[in-house]
C-alpha cells in the first residue's frame, strides 16, 4: 500500500497542518466532561449501582479503542509500513487519553462492590474463587494496564520525538518541557531515524504481546467475569478486536475531519480512505467470523453454564438491543464491499460511525444483561447517557491538547532523505548494512 506523490518540504508540511483547534471544540469537551462528573456524583447518592455500571461500560468501550488505537500504530512499525505516514499521527492522539483510563479503573475498583458479583458471592468453583479474589484480581489489572498504558506512552514518545527534535518551537504551551525533553540529546537525522526505528522495532512487539495477552485477562476479569457461571477462551479475542475495529473506524472519521480541517488534500488522499475502508472491511469480517464462531460452539456444545449468557441476551427484554447492536457493527461488511462505497466519504463516514455505535451497544450488552438478569425493563437512562458524556468529553480534551502539542504528521519519516533506510536494518554504530541474517 505503497503511495508515491509529491511531497513538500518539511517547513511547508509544518507550517499547512498547525492550525489551531477551535475554542468551542474545546469548551464542549469540557461541558461534556463536567456533565458527566455531575451525573455520576449525583448518581453515587440517587442509583449507585447503575452509576457505578454505567462508569464501567463506558470504561470498557473508550479505553479499549484507544488502547487498540495505539497499538495499531505499533503495527506500522512491525510492518514497516509507509503508506500511513501522513495520517497516522492522528491515531497517535489516541494514547492521550490512556493515563486518565488508568485513574478510572482504580476508581472502578472503589466501587467494586457495586459491579463485580464476586465481591458479594463466591464463586462456587474453587477454581475460579482463587482467580477472582480481589486480593489476586484487583493487583494484577492494575499491573497489566500498567504496562499496557506505559508502553503506549512510551512508544508514542518515540514517534513524537522524532519529529519535535528536528523541528522548530511550536504547539501548546502545556508540553513545552516535553518538547524541550525530547530536543535534550537529539543527534544527527539519519542516526536517529536508524536508533528510533530499532527502538520501536522492540516496543512495538513487546506492546503486541502486552496488548493481546492484557485485554484477555482485563476482558475476563472487568466483563466475562460479571457472570460468575459463564467462561468462553474466545471472549478476550472476541473482546479486544471490538476495540481494534472501533479504532479503525473512528481513525477513518479523524482523518476525514482532519483532511477537510487542515484543508491537506495533497496530503491525504483518496488512496489513504481506500486502505482505510479495506482494513475497516477486513476487520469488521473477522469480527463477525469471532461473533459466530463463539456462537456456534456455544449453540454446538450445548452446556449449561455457556448456553444461558447467550440465551439471556437474545430474549426479552435485551434481544432487539442485541441484534441491532450486532447489526450496527457487522454493516460495514456489506456496505464497504465495494471501492466506491470506501472513496465516497458520506458512506465511509456513515458505515464507520456504524461500527462504533454498534461497539457502544455491545459493551453495554456484555455489561448490563448479566448484571439485570431479572428486569422487564431495560435499565438505560441519564445514568448511562451522562456518564458516556462525561467520558466523551474527556477523551476529546486529551486528544485534542495532544494534538495541539505535537506535530500533526510524521514530517521526518515524510520528507528526510533517509527515510526508506529505515526499511535496511542497520549497525548503530557505523550505519553499515547489517547482513540479512541480523
Amino acid at each position: 500500500m505503497s503511495h508515491d506523490f509529491h511531497m513538500p518540504s518539511r517547513e511547508e508540511i509544518l507550517g499547512g497542518t498547525s492550525r489551531p483547534l477551535p475554542a468551542r471544540l474545546r469548551t464542549l469537551c469540557v461541558v461534556l466532561a463536567t456533565f458527566g462528573v455531575v451525573v455520576f456524583a449525583i448518581g453515587l447518592f440517587v442509583a449507585p449501582d447503575r452509576a457505578w455500571r454505567s462508569l464501567l461500560f463506558n470504561w470498557l468501550f473508550f479505553t479499549s479503542v484507544s488502547s487498540a488505537g495505539v497499538m495499531f500504530v505499533a503495527v506500522q512499525r512491525i510492518t514497516t509500513a509507509r503508506w500511513s505516514r501522513s495520517v497516522i499521527r492522528f491515531l497517535e492522539g489516541y494514547v492521550a487519553f490512556l493515563p486518565v483510563a488508568f485513574g478510572l479503573l482504580l476508581l472502578i475498583f472503589l466501587g467494586r462492590s457495586h459491579i463485580f458479583p464476586w465481591t458479594i458471592a463466591a464463586p462456587e468453583i474453587a477454581e475460579k474463587r482463587t482467580y477472582l479474589n480481589p486480593l489476586f484480581l484487583i493487583p494484577r489489572d492494575i499491573i497489566i494496564f500498567g504496562i499496557i498504558t506505559g508502553l503506549s506512552l512510551w512508544y508514542i514518545y518515540t514517534t513524537v520525538r522524532l519529529d519535535v527534535g528536528l523541528s522548530g518551537e511550536g504547539g501548546a504551551k502545556w508540553a513545552r518541557r516535553i518538547r524541550e525533553r525530547m530536543r535534550r540529546g537529539f543527534g544527527e537525522e539519519r542516526r536517529e531515524i536508524h536508533s528510533t526505528h530499532s527502538l520501536q522495532g522492540r516496543l512495538a512487539v513487546f506492546l503486541a504481546f502486552a496488548f493481546a495477552f492484557g485485554w484477555i485477562v482485563l476482558s475476563w476479569d472487568l466483563s466475562m467475569s460479571l457472570d460468575l457461571h459463564f467462561q468462553s477462551t474466545m471472549y478476550g479475542w472476541w473482546f479486544f478486536m471490538g476495540g481494534w475495529v472501533a479504532a479503525l473506524a473512528s481513525f477513518t472519521i479523524l482523518t476525514i475531519a482532519w483532511r477537510r480541517y487542515l484543508d491537506r488534500y495533497d496530503l491525504i488522499t483518496e488512496k489513504h480512505f481506500h486502505d482505510l475502508g479495506k482494513l475497516c472491511f477486513a476487520f469488521t469480517a473477522f469480527w463477525g467470523y469471532l461473533t459466530f464462531g463463539q456462537y456456534l460452539v456455544i449453540w454446538y456444545g450445548n452446556m449449561g453454564e455457556e448456553t444461558h449468557w447467550m440465551r439471556l441476551r437474545l430474549i426479552a427484554p435485551w434481544m432487539k438491543l442485541t441484534l441491532v447492536g450486532v447489526a450496527f457493527m457487522f454493516s460495514p461488511f456489506f456496505g464497504l464491499m465495494g471501492k466506491t462505497a470506501k472513496l465516497f466519504l458520506p458512506t465511509m463516514t456513515l458505515f464507520a460511525a456504524c461500527t462504533l455505535i454498534g461497539l457502544w451497544i455491545h459493551r453495554y450488552i456484555e455489561v448490563y444483561p448479566s448484571l439485570y438478569y431479572g428486569t422487564k425493563d431495560i435499565p438505560f437512562s441519564i445514568w448511562e447517557i451522562g456518564v458516556a458524556a462525561g467520558l466523551l468529553g474527556a477523551w476529546g480534551f486529551c486528544y485534542m491538547a495532544f494534538m495541539d502539542a505535537f506535530p500533526r504528521m510524521r514530517v521526518v519519516l515524510m520528507t528526510s532523505p533517509y527515510r526508506d533506510e529505515v526499511q535496511v536494518p542497520v549497525n548503530a554504530e557505523t550505519m553499515e548494512p547489517l547482513p540479512a541474517h541480523e
